[in-house]
């Protein structure tokens, strides 16, 4: 199925849906953008999704989207082609400027795609990267389109069998993964990096905070080789056991706090598609 396309206020099919060789968001990788999971045609935590697509637009600068337009698009995408399974991306950039850093007066660019995805199996394997998020950086904590040291830890995460690589902050703190955030269980007890580790505030984060409950802790990267339990969330995956950390296995996963994390969040998600 070809992807269904709104650009700029319309639908579009993917031969004529161009965006400017001049965009900011491909010259200089100034833009933003949410992932949105999308099932039966209905998104899901959309509201949340588009006030982080807001705070992330003014943590860089950008002009305030209309978030009006921005749900239109996404309703127009679905309804054109509804999947049962869907990755429902927006990306928002400074639009059409000159070959530099300096932004243009042209305005931003809006798309809005959609794309059939895969279900996530049950668990999956990570490994740990020797590159450091910069907890203090401009872009901390934002979902920014500069996403290449993203691209390469991914990289070598297929390089080495496993589908996710996880960083630590600059104090060698464990911090995230290239598209997702990270729990791990110690003595029984479900524990995440706090958002102050640079980590982005994930949806399904703030999710399973609110519903299934953990503690937001300073953990050391090395808490991964002796967690009883690790776990990925992301907007895709939801909850994902992971059953290797580099060459660490950990035996049954999903254990039973992830077991439990997974069954809570599938049933109050589907409980209500837009908490």
């Amino acid at each position: 199925m070809k992807p269904a396309i709104w650009l700029d206020g319309s639908l579009r099919d993917a031969d004529s849906a161009m965006v400017s060789v001049f965009d900011h968001g491909l010259t200089v990788g100034d833009g933003v953008f949410e992932t949105v999971k999308a099932t039966e045609g209905q998104p899901f935590a959309l509201t949340r999704h588009l006030r982080r697509l807001a705070r992330s637009a003014r943590g860089l600068g950008l002009p305030e989207p209309d978030l009006d337009e921005v749900r239109r698009g996404c309703e127009e995408v679905l309804k054109a082609h509804p999947v049962p399974f869907g990755r429902l991306r927006i990306t928002y950039t400074g639009g059409i400027s000159p070959l530099g850093s300096d932004r243009g007066t042209a305005g931003p660019t809006l798309v809005v795609a959609l794309v059939e995805a895969a279900r996530r199996p049950d668990a999956t394997a990570v490994i740990t990267v020797p590159w450091a998020r910069n907890e203090r950086g401009a872009l901390t904590g934002l979902k920014t389109t500069s996403y290449g040291e993203n691209v390469i830890a991914l990289a070598r995460a297929h390089e080495h069998g496993a589908t996710e690589a996880l960083f630590g902050n600059t104090v060698g703190a464990l911090c995230e993964g290239t598209g997702t955030n990270v729990f791990v269980v110690l003595d029984g007890q479900l524990h995440t990096p706090p958002l102050s580790s640079g980590c982005l505030a994930g949806i399904t984060r703030a999710l399973v905070l609110e519903w299934v409950g953990a503690k937001e802790t300073d953990l050391p990267l090395e808490a991964l080789r002796g967690a009883e339990e690790v776990f990925l969330t992301s907007t895709t995956r939801d909850v994902q056991a992971v059953h290797r950390v580099d060459d660490h296995t950990l035996p049954g996963a999903p254990g039973p706090v992830t077991a439990e994390a997974l069954r809570i969040f599938i049933e109050r998600a589907a409980a209500d598609i837009d908490p």
